[in-house]
C-alpha cells in the first residue's frame, strides 16, 4: 500500500486540529461541488424526468428520500477518496509538507454516510421492491472501491468505468425504478449520456495529476495511455455522449427536444482547443477541464429537460 502519511491521531494537537478542520472543509466543499453540479443531482434527476416525461409519473416522497440517499453516498465517496488518497500519498508527492494530515475520522464519516445511504435504500425497498437495494449496492460497490482496498478500481485502470457505471446506469435507472417500479432499454441508453460525459470528466481530471499518479502506482487510463492520448479519449467520450443524444432522437428513442443537447457541443470544442496546447501543464490545462465541466452540466441539463417535456 505504500508509506502512509501521518494520521490525525498521531499528529500533535495543533496540527491535528488544523488537519481535522481542513479535511472536513475539503470534504464538504467537494460534496457541494460534485453533488449540486453533476455527480449526484443531474443523473438522478434524469431518471425522474424519464418517469415524468415518458410515463407521466412522479412520486415526490420517493424522489426526496432517494435524493437524501444520493447525497449521503456522495459524502461517502468524497470522504473515502480523501482518506485513501492521503494514505497512498497521491496528493502529497511533490508537496508533502504543505498539506495537513487527514484524520482517521474522515474514514468513519464515509463509512457512516454509506451506511445511511444503504438504510434509506432498504427503507425505500419496503415500498418499491428489492431492486432499489440492488441499484444501491451496485453503485455503492463501484464508488466505495474506487480508491479503497482491496479492489482499488482506479489503480487497475477501471476507475473511470466504475464512475461511468455509478453515475450513469446505476443512478439513472435506480431513480427511474423508484418512480415506476420498472426500467426500460430506452432509459438505459439515456443513462449513457451522463455516464459517458462523467467518464470523460474523470479522464480529463487525471491529466494534471499524471506524474504523481504514476509515482504512487495509480494506473488509471491516463497513466496507461499517456496525457496526449488521454485528451483524445476524453474528447471521444464527450463526443459520443452528445452524438448518442442526436442518434437517439433520429431513431425515435428520445424526444426531438433532446436535440438541444447539441448546444453543449461548442463547449466540448472549446475544451479541445484549450487542451491541445496545454495538456502537459497542470496549471494551464485547468480551463480545458472547466470547459468540459460546463459541457457536462449544459448537455445533461438540456437532455434531461428534453426528456421531461415529452408528453406520455
Amino acid at each position: 500500500m505504500g508509506v502512509p502519511v501521518i494520521s490525525g491521531t498521531q499528529a500533535p494537537g495543533p496540527t491535528r486540529t488544523r488537519g481535522a478542520a481542513g479535511a472536513l472543509g475539503r470534504v464538504l466543499g467537494l460534496v457541494r461541488y460534485r453533488f449540486f453540479l453533476f455527480a449526484g443531482l443531474l443523473p438522478y434527476v434524469l431518471g425522474a424526468a424519464w418517469a415524468f416525461g415518458r410515463l407521466g409519473h412522479f412520486d415526490g416522497w420517493a424522489f426526496l428520500a432517494g435524493l437524501a440517499g444520493v447525497a449521503l453516498a456522495v459524502v461517502g465517496v468524497e470522504s473515502f477518496n480523501e482518506y485513501f488518497d492521503a494514505r497512498m500519498g497521491t496528493d502529497r508527492v511533490f508537496n508533502p509538507g504543505e498539506l495537513a494530515p487527514v484524520p482517521d475520522w474522515v474514514l468513519w464519516l464515509g463509512a457512516g454516510a454509506f451506511a445511511g445511504a444503504l438504510l434509506i435504500a432498504i427503507a425505500l425497498s419496503l415500498r418499491t421492491g428489492w431492486p432499489v437495494v440492488a441499484f444501491a449496492v451496485l453503485g455503492g460497490a463501484a464508488a466505495i472501491f474506487y480508491e479503497a482496498p482491496p479492489i482499488r478500481w482506479v489503480y487497475r485502470g477501471l476507475g473511470e468505468a466504475a464512475i461511468a457505471v455509478s453515475y450513469g446506469p446505476a443512478m439513472v435507472l435506480g431513480s427511474l425504478y423508484l418512480q415506476t417500479r420498472t426500467v426500460s432499454l430506452g432509459a438505459f441508453w439515456a443513462s449513457l449520456v451522463p455516464g459517458l460525459l462523467i467518464m470523460a470528466l474523470a479522464v480529463a481530471n487525471a491529466i494534471p495529476d499524471f506524474h504523481q499518479d504514476r509515482l504512487v502506482g495509480k494506473r488509471n487510463l491516463v497513466v496507461r495511455l499517456g496525457r496526449g492520448r488521454g485528451v483524445v479519449l476524453y474528447l471521444t467520450l464527450g463526443g459520443a455522449a452528445v452524438g448518442l443524444a442526436m442518434v437517439g432522437v433520429l431513431l425515435g428513442a428520445f424526444p426531438a427536444a433532446c436535440l438541444s443537447t447539441l448546444l453543449a457541443l461548442p463547449l466540448l470544442i472549446l475544451s479541445a482547443l484549450r487542451a491541445r496546447e496545454t495538456f502537459e501543464s497542470a496549471r494551464l490545462f485547468r480551463p480545458a477541464i472547466r470547459a468540459l465541466l460546463a459541457c457536462y452540466v449544459a448537455g445533461v441539463s438540456l437532455f434531461t429537460l428534453g426528456i421531461a417535456l415529452k408528453s406520455p
